[in-house]
């Protein structure tokens, strides 16, 4: 990182530059201006100097990377030009990317044997392949699936548009609704890339038959990029690959050191189970999305420290987050915490107004996009996101107003964050009722749920389930135990010590220029405030601590800045410290990735087995089914059979629907229950006894034992006080359906309803 010196009533003598030092960071952190901009053993050079004014001759344009000999040479040089990074020598530049490259193949051959040690996949056949895919990964996969089956791309595409089978009898467009672009653009690479094999005759996957004992009948399974399930597996863990190179750019990058990078991908790797579950569930949107974050990060990084804009950081930017909220429904959730740490940054002065509302109109730029390509989705334009934007615009074009106001900087501060605070609530409320949208409303319902004893059906469903409950106490002691959240904590608090010196001297009433002098190195106080963001998520929801445990392993990095330890470094070596800390967190880090290592196993459901087949040879192709969420998702991708419900429980709709397939699970009448299933034209309901008598996590198909109160039944004496106390219409149904049902098929696990028609 650079010490920008940005006080320009100093007049300083010029000094000749000296040499690069062998310790200078390969990365150092210049801004996007090259010529004139100090680095950290360069003494401030005056604002009268011109640099090389008495040479004649032709010279490069300002902002332009050099050119250089060959292809090779020119990449380096717009990669450097780029990440600011043109101090920094060719030879330095290419060793930071064959690391970073080296990083990323080490993450994709790590997650790829975890998945393939714990499912055991390349020996699965196509039907265990997707019911692998349980609960909403079978959801996403089955619409990859239609597309790739089709007799035609456009064919493929028109098909999830004008869905059928999802919401029956609703005709539906999934593109909008689910956030599906990544099983579009994959669907679209695989079809390609079987054409081109097909074309010059290379083969692209090998069969073989796979004998399974126990009497059970052998299944052919297929290997190589030319299986369907194999190529969507493949290409997620190879964009989870790149993301970890992204890592070590990222924390060589902030830090100013190639150590940075080393500390942030060990310290990924070290809490590899809290950092990602990608190797346990590729299809998740997460999967998809966050990569595409940690890029967008890393460019917010870049715009803060640089001390002049250019278009190509904003353009990246805008794709970025463009990227990154296309593939997944809560990215404008993390968008609102990041352009909320970004206003605390501006009110407080780190980020100049120029700079700050530029930001906010990627931002806005961005979320047109998103809501164009997602068929005018209301829900973006009616999010937190969109409104916190609308608002700190507002607030920017209002700043000379808040200016006249004859009040201490304190409290200039407090009344522009109570602004954004409250009116980007009052805009969200607003625009939702103009809208008509309640698709989000269960979001504040569960984080009502959090802090007050409010309590329904919907947030008793979520809040239920581990992922969603607060984060486990047992999570600091693990991050302890890898000695991160100590690491984070030291890095944190010499933040914490820089703003409160900076903060001093503008309360005590000091000069308006040493303010600016002193208000430098924002990008350092944005991931601070950005990683308290995460840190109140994570600890609210313990599925975001996804979140937060990357963010942590990149403010780890900042252990080797020297803008916040120099004083340290004088003393000691910073390699010296670096090794010492790396080697003290290997020692229940490497336990950790073992851990990982040694988890052995082979998927296998006969009981869902035995239940899709019986659907598909002993059901009509129309034939319509309700049932759990995540059992729906297997009948839809595997039988291709109509549902009235499934795992994507985002919209205020198909709550509704899920509410009343589940009342089987209740104390109502046999006959109110199937009067409601059959307005929703059920044929078939899929009974599961174990979610009568067990605890389980309802919006997944992992059965857990959880706290009291958590049973269907349980849920729903709070949604129906009234036939508390009552037998669970289930326990009835397993055993005598009639004569309201009548059961076609039964096993260990599943028991098949057919609704009698009235």
């Amino acid at each position: 990182m650079v010490l920008q010196a940005r006080n320009k009533h100093r007049e300083a003598a010029p000094k000749p530059p000296q040499p690069p030092r062998a310790s200078q960071s390969p990365l150092r952190g210049a801004s996007d201006v090259g010529a004139g901009e100090p680095g950290p053993e360069r003494a401030p050079l005056s604002p009268g100097r011109k640099g090389a004014a008495g040479r004649k001759g032709p010279r490069a344009e300002p902002g332009a990377p050099p050119a250089g000999g060959g292809l090779g040479g020119r990449l380096a040089a717009r990669l450097r030009w780029a990440l600011g990074l043109r101090r920094a020598g060719r030879g330095r530049t290419w060793t930071t990317l064959l690391l970073a490259v080296f990083a990323a193949v080490l993450h994709w051959s790590h997650i790829t044997h975890l998945f393939e040690n714990d499912r055991h996949f390349s020996h699965l056949s196509t039907l265990e392949r997707e019911m692998a895919f349980r609960t909403e990964m079978g959801l996403y996969y089955s619409y990859f699936k239609t597309i790739v089956e089709a007799p035609s791309f456009l064919n493929g595409v028109w098909m999830i548009m004008n869905d059928k089978l999802t919401e029956y009898p609703l005709v539906i467009n999934t593109l909008k609704r689910f956030n599906l672009y990544p099983e579009v653009i994959l669907a679209s690479w695989y079809r390609i890339y079987t054409k081109i094999m097909d074309l010059i005759g290379i083969q692209t996957k090998i069969c073989w038959t796979v004998t399974r004992g126990e009497g059970l009948s052998p299944i052919e399974s297929c290997e190589g990029l030319g299986d369907p399930a194999c190529f969507y597996v493949a290409v997620i863990f190879i964009l989870n690959g790149l993301m970890m190179a992204l890592f070590f750019i990222y924390g060589t990058y902030l830090s100013g050191s190639r150590l940075g990078g080393l500390v942030t991908v060990l310290c990924f790797f070290f809490n590899h189970g809290e950092c990602t579950r990608v190797m346990w569930t590729p299809p998740l949107r997460e999967s998809f999305s966050y990569p595409f974050l940690v890029l967008q990060m890393l460019l917010v990084t870049h715009i803060l420290r640089a001390t002049k804009l250019y278009r190509g950081s904003l353009i990246a930017l805008c794709i970025s987050n463009v990227f990154f909220m296309l593939p997944w429904q809560f990215a404008q959730f993390v968008l609102l915490t990041q352009i909320a740490s970004l206003f605390a940054v501006y009110v407080v002065g780190y980020i100049d107004i120029c700079k700050l509302r530029k930001i906010i109109y990627i931002h806005m730029i961005s979320l047109a996009l998103c809501f164009v390509l997602m068929f005018g989705n209301s829900m973006l334009l009616t999010s937190y996101y969109a409104s916190s934007l609308v608002i700190i615009w507002g607030i920017l074009a209002m700043k000379p107003h808040f200016l006249k106001i004859n009040v201490s900087e304190l409290s200039l501060w407090v009344i522009q964050g109570c602004f954004w605070l409250f009116g980007t609530v009052i805009l969200k409320y607003l625009t939702s009722k103009i809208f008509g949208i309640a698709d989000d409303a269960h979001i504040g319902n569960l984080l009502t749920s959090k802090f007050f004893s409010y309590k329904d059906f919907d947030t008793l469903l979520y809040t239920c389930a581990a992922e969603f409950d607060f984060m486990e106490k047992e999570t600091p002691l693990r991050y302890t135990k890898t000695l991160l959240l100590p690491v984070v904590l030291v890095v944190f608090v010499a933040i914490v010590r820089k703003i409160i010196s900076d903060m001093w001297g503008v309360l005590a009433k000091q000069q308006t220029h040493v303010r600016k002098h002193q208000f430098d190195h924002g990008e350092l106080v944005y991931h601070a405030l950005q990683l308290l963001a995460y840190t109140a998520l994570g600890i609210l929801i313990m599925r975001l601590k996804l979140f937060l445990t990357p963010h942590m392993c990149v403010m780890a990095s900042l252990i080797c800045s020297r803008q916040l330890f120099g004083w340290l470094f004088c003393k000691v070596h910073p390699g010296a410290i670096v090794f010492a800390i790396l080697a003290a967190m290997s020692i229940q880090g490497s336990a950790n990735l073992q851990t990982q290592w040694n988890i052995v196993g082979e998927f296998s459901n006969l009981p869902q087995e035995e239940l899709i087949e019986w659907i598909k040879y002993s059901t009509k192709p129309d034939a319509v089914f309700a049932g759990a969420m995540p059992t729906m998702a297997s009948v839809k991708l595997s039988a291709l059979r109509p549902i009235v419900n499934h795992p994507h429980y985002e919209d205020a709709g198909l709550r509704a629907r899920t509410k009343i397939v589940y009342s089987m699970y209740s104390r109502k009448a046999a006959e109110e229950v199937k009067r409601e299933l059959i307005k929703l034209k059920v044929n078939y309901y899929i009974l599961e006894e174990s979610w009568c008598v067990r605890r389980s996590n309802h919006l997944c198909c992992i059965d857990l034992v959880l706290r009291p109160g958590c049973s269907m039944p349980e849920i729903w004496d709070v949604e129906d006080p009234a036939n508390a106390g009552k037998t669970p219409l289930c326990n009835l149904l397993v055993k005598d359906s009639k004569p309201h049902f009548t059961t076609v098929f039964q096993n260990s696990v599943y028991k098949v309803l057919e609704v009698v028609k009235e």
